[in-house]
């Protein structure tokens, strides 16, 4: 297997390699993430990975979340294992706490969560049009907890016809490596969706199932009995109402349902019938109105979720959070651009456990106590020269109900040399975020610490993209990030077993690089990869590989047809785990691993559309978690039925 490693970090480095994707330059020349207005790429200040709908089609069946992992710079870990296994965000060395995860343009966050992240896993893959990420820091446009990427995940829209239909089905093997044999179909995904548009008023309303067996959370040993595997099961679905008044002004309406069960083990390492439960309702608007000189939008969310957990330790959470992002943009000329925003974020929750001794569950944080508000003012400006020189400057003021006033900034220059028809663009940015804790770190019974104070975040980005007329795109990016008042879990009294969210005094400190390369050749074979190298402080770096590779290939046999291959490079990382012996945490290396995936999707007619897939090839061995079950390799096929 080394060989295959080796092989797959020589192409990565020597041949042609973007981001994870088979997509047409076209749809690639327009960014929006890094200034919250349509910019050409080229005089874009940043780096930004797209997910396009090409993508997302060829690897229908596929988790967002795997399909997040394999742009550079970032590892969502538990992507690979146990369909319920949380997931971990991390990029450039930063955790849950320091990503963003948006829908639509709106913030999207889970009080009740230690970290107050978003669980990817509520959405589901068959909704989404595109996914736009950027790295580094970015609180002037997106607030706390922008301080290493920024995940903006597009739903569909509604067709321009009064009624049009979509139906998906999808069966697959979900089955460990060490299960020889057995191909069983564990694997059910199903989706409708009804669009359109009548007049001025459109429509567009989804549900979907997706249920998962045969694969337990926890591995047994090679001397154990083989584990119960743990279910996972989400119902979700959403209708989105809106009307168009004219050219420059809609609006619409959504409201959406999430629900999922899924079974989990003991982090002892033992098999156990435990239970999560997740169920999720929200709402939001979207109003947008465009004038000769700009536009003003207007976003929101209501999120309620409520969580169950059934285990040895029992608890029941709920939250509630707000978001409203508000902003109006106004070219003074064609040369610059202004925007001014107002972001607004109201969180807090509820938690129940059963205390010892009892049976029944009590209230220990009520939302009275845990509870805050964050209003931010924002402005930005970016100016576009005819000489080459672009500026993305910017900076907002962090208003906290707990924290008080926080301004971050963002300066962000480039340089675009014309090279006949090619473009070299020289880009370079420093960043600073503000990242609050969660509501669980300050007021959690047992571990919740008042005196917190926030995370301060720097960034600082240089790098290179060259694009040429023949589609080939080469872009390189250095990152150092440094990062004061780390919140960290530490254990205060190890012979009682205390321990408490703590500000710590050590500077937290990332660098690393970022590669990525992608050829087109002709209209039928792309080719495209990324690697990305992570010097993170030791103390920081659980489960971050220091190396990690992707290449994809893929070829469009015929119009409407194509088959691709995909190749994965983690290399060794550190894990840690709590020793039963030493009652101690102790740390331990896992190995590293290397996965080759195929695909493939069809046209058969205008309505039917077929794809499959075959995941991990080679059947190989490895862990994302110490002793946590991975995915050996498995096959998925399904039908799309379009009308």
């Amino acid at each position: 297997m080394k060989q295959h490693l080796l092989w797959a970090l020589c192409l990565c480095l020597g041949s042609t390699l973007f981001a994870q994707e088979t997509q047409k330059p076209e749809s690639l020349d327009t960014v929006l993430l890094d200034t919250k207005t349509p910019i050409a790429r080229k005089n874009s200040g940043k780096v930004i990975a797209t997910i396009t709908a090409e993508t997302l089609e060829r690897n229908a069946g596929r988790s967002i979340a795997s399909l997040i992992n394999e742009v550079s710079g970032i590892e969502i870990n538990g992507s690979r294992s146990n369909e319920g296994q949380n997931l971990g965000y991390f990029v450039r060395g930063g955790r849950n706490r320091q990503v963003v995860i948006m829908v639509d343009g709106v913030q999207l966050n889970d009080p009740s969560q230690i970290a107050n992240d978003y669980d990817l896993r509520l959405i589901p893959a068959q909704t989404v049009a595109s996914i736009e990420i950027i790295k580094g820091a970015s609180s002037v446009l997106y607030g706390s907890g922008a301080a290493t990427a920024v995940i903006n995940i597009t739903t569909k829209k509604a067709s321009a016809k009064p009624i049009a239909a979509t139906f998906t089905s999808i069966y697959g093997t979900n089955r460990a490596a060490e299960d020889a044999g057995d191909y069983s179909l564990e694997e059910f995904t199903n989706f409708v969706g009804m669009n359109g548009t009548l007049n001025k008023f459109f429509y567009n309303a989804t549900f979907s199932n997706r249920h998962v067996d045969g694969l337990s959370a926890v591995a047994a040993l090679p001397e154990e009995p083989v584990n119960e595997p743990d279910v996972f099961n989400r119902f979700d679905g959403r209708i989105n109402l809106g009307y168009t008044f004219n050219e420059n002004v809609k609006m619409s309406q959504f409201f959406s349902f999430n629900k999922f069960k899924t079974g989990f083990d003991d982090f002892s390492f033992t098999d156990a019938d435990n239970i999560s439960e997740t169920r999720q309702l929200k709402t939001g608007g979207h109003f947008e109105w465009k004038y000769s000189k700009g536009s003003y939008v207007f976003n929101d969310s209501f999120t309620w979720i409520e969580r169950n957990i059934e285990s040895s330790f029992p608890a029941k959470y709920d939250s509630k959070a707000y978001s409203l992002d508000n902003y109006i943009t106004y070219e003074f000329s064609n040369r610059l651009t202004a925007l001014l925003g107002l972001n607004v974020n109201v969180s807090s929750f509820n938690s129940f456990t059963i205390p010892f001794g009892s049976t029944d569950f009590a209230q220990d944080v009520s939302e009275d106590t845990a509870k805050f508000d964050i209003i931010d003012p924002y402005v930005n400006l970016v100016y576009i020269s005819d000489f080459g020189l672009n500026v993305n400057v910017g900076a907002r003021l962090n208003n906290h109900s707990n924290y008080g006033s926080h301004v971050v900034y963002n300066v962000n220059p480039s340089y675009g040399f014309d090279l006949g028809a090619n473009t070299l663009k020289l880009l370079g940015s420093y960043s600073t975020a503000y990242i609050t804790p969660s509501l669980f770190q300050l007021y959690d019974p047992l571990y919740g610490n008042e005196e917190l104070q926030p995370e301060e975040n720097r960034t600082i980005e240089g790098g290179l993209e060259f694009t040429s007329e023949n589609d080939l795109r080469i872009s390189a990016v250095y990152f150092n990030r440094n990062e004061e008042n780390y919140v960290d879990f530490v254990t205060v009294d190890p012979e009682l077993f205390i321990s408490q969210y703590q500000n710590i005094e050590d500077t937290f400190e990332a660098s690393g690089v970022e590669v990525e390369v992608s050829k087109r050749f002709g209209s039928k074979l792309n080719v495209s990869a990324n690697y990305t190298n992570t010097q993170a402080d030791e103390r920081f770096a659980l489960r971050i590989p220091e190396h990690k590779g992707n290449l994809t290939v893929a070829y469009n046999f015929a119009e409407n047809s194509s088959v691709g291959l995909n190749y994965q490079y983690n290399s060794e990382r550190t894990d840690s785990f709590f020793s039963s012996e030493t009652f101690m945490s102790e740390s331990i290396a896992l190995e590293s691993y290397g996965l080759l995936d195929f695909n493939f999707s069809t046209k058969l007619t205008n309505v039917i559309t077929v794809f499959g897939a075959v995941s991990n090839i080679l059947n190989e061995e490895y862990e994302e978690l110490y002793r946590f079950q991975t995915k050996g390799r498995n096959v998925r096929a399904g039908v799309t039925l379009e009308f």
